[in-house]
């Protein structure tokens, strides 16, 4: 059973998370203390800055060693999962698109371990719990996280694509308009319309997101941070420690000026539930039920039992990734329906997770 003083411990934990919130919502919505163009800033900063260091902080002090394989192969599996069935959706169905297909994967794939994590496995589970949360959390970064990177770079491209062959096709408009005949003007238009369905050259989308890939820190700082793990579990080295105050200083405000940044964004909006009802309660199923089942689909495959694929299935199950959302804001790709997910989703987790723990304790 999980103590009182354990709930206090998870309570703890992620009260500071809202007092940032609070903070950065409050300092724009009454006291008007940042412009607009600042609240890019900010998020911006913490996406090129912050984010990098947090990601390279936990990377580089896990021990790949003594990873649980089948642990990590059953998440890869029901992400595998999820990208199926939401390409299956986005290609072969009316209401589907690529932009949905990006945040629904966000939304079912992308889990705060660390904040909530942690503290509340460690109280169901010991320092096993604990311990399978951090190495989610590494193969999260490690593999979703660039994969979601990926899928973002690969949205802009296209967008960025569609919109200068849009531009190119007014110009020649305008351009042919004045020395062509009406049939041949119609016999144009035809012509244009059927190409602007055609998508991108694939090695053109391929090179102009790879190129943005390799450039982007937080891509390099999870495949750093992992390198030197590997190095430094393997021949005992310890990091200097001028370098990890260098990183110790950023790291830690990662958690915080994430919040405050969604804070100010929400301030912004002209709703509290900025995306609305119906998407946040959607949301919130793709993160507290779909990443949960498909865990539980992935684990049972590979055999995983008893304590470990209960915790398997309840880390699927953790809140909303706050770097999703710094990821969906820096992309301009439905924040607002992020930003819903983190800051409800998190106040939610706690009944719910305590809710799954007490069944899965029942069908032990």
């Amino acid at each position: 059973m999980i103590s009182l003083e354990d709930l206090y411990k998870v309570v703890a934990a992620v009260t500071p998370l809202y007092l940032a919130l609070a903070l950065g919502y409050g300092a724009v919505k009454w006291w008007q203390t940042f412009k607009p163009e600042q609240i890019d800033a900010i998020n911006r900063f913490n996406y090129y800055f912050i984010s990098p260091f947090f990601a390279f902080d936990f990377t580089s002090h896990i021990n790949p060693y003594k990873l649980n394989l089948r642990f990590i192969f059953a998440d890869i599996i029901s992400k595998a999962i999820i990208i199926i069935v939401l390409l299956i959706w986005a290609n072969c169905t009316r209401h589907g698109n690529y932009s949905w297909f990006v945040t629904c994967f966000s939304l079912s794939s992308l889990n705060n371990t660390l904040v909530v994590g942690v503290p509340l496995l460690r109280a169901m589970y010991g320092q096993l719990g604990a311990d399978l949360v951090v190495q989610s959390f590494v193969i999260q970064s490690l593999l979703w996280f660039i994969t979601l990177l990926f899928l973002l770079e690969l949205h802009r491209a296209r967008n960025s694509f569609a919109s200068q062959f849009d531009n190119n096709n007014k110009v020649t408009d305008e351009f042919q308009g004045h020395i062509v005949s009406v049939e041949d003007q119609e016999s144009m238009g035809h012509s244009i319309e059927t190409s602007k369905a055609a998508t991108p050259p694939f090695f053109y989308l391929m090179k102009t997101v790879t190129l943005k890939l390799v450039q982007n820190p937080n891509v390099y700082s999870c495949i750093i941070g992992i390198t030197w793990s590997l190095i430094s579990n393997k021949w005992h080295i310890d990091m200097p420690t001028i370098v990890e105050g260098s990183i110790l200083i950023f790291s830690k405000a990662g958690a915080g000026v994430a919040m405050f940044s969604m804070g100010l964004f929400m301030a912004l909006q002209e709703k509290f539930i900025s995306c609305g009802v119906r998407l946040m309660i959607f949301g919130l199923v793709l993160r507290f039920v779909v990443g949960s089942i498909t865990m539980a689909i992935g684990s049972i495959a590979l055999g995983l039992r008893g304590t470990v694929l209960r915790v398997a299935i309840l880390q699927a199950a953790l809140p909303q990734s706050i770097t999703a959302f710094v990821f969906a804001k820096e992309y301009g790709l439905h924040a607002s329906v992020l930003s819903t997910t983190v800051s409800f989703g998190t106040i939610l987790s706690l009944p719910i997770l305590i809710g799954y723990y007490s069944i899965l304790e029942t069908l032990r």
